[in-house]
């Protein structure tokens, strides 16, 4: 199996698994990335503990955004206080303005799909 690491945050993360972000979690536990979730209702995705915000976490590499722009708002402190290398915004999560505040704290930004990130090699 191929390991990535990356500790990676899926926020957003769905217990619906024909959601994406309920997707990105299975998938990154299968490439034994070390991955985290947080979502609007507790549980678990293949043994991943699905959490209700505003868990701490330390050392994460990536934040892959599952969030709509209208709510991302609301974790902009929380993301900041993680302090990850890097965001992932998945496509129809654009937010121009928290990609400003990201970069300005040194945080790079990437608009991209995690899903096919991983599927290529890119992540």
């Amino acid at each position: 199996m191929n390991t990535i690491n990356k500790p990676t945050l899926v926020l957003g993360a769905s217990l619906n698994p024909k959601r994406f972000s309920h997707i990105a979690v299975q998938k990154l536990n299968s490439l034994n990335v070390p991955v985290v979730a947080v979502g609007s209702r507790e549980g678990e995705i293949d043994g991943v503990r699905v959490q209700k915000p505003f868990p701490g976490f330390e050392r994460i590499h990536t934040v892959t955004l599952y969030v709509s722009p209208a709510n991302l708002s609301f974790f902009f402190d929380y993301i900041l206080r993680i302090n990850p290398k890097r965001v992932i915004f998945n496509p129809g999560t654009e937010h121009p303005e928290f990609e400003k505040i990201l970069t300005a704290h040194g945080i790079e930004v990437i608009y991209g799909c995690t899903l096919m990130m991983l599927s290529s090699g890119r992540y």
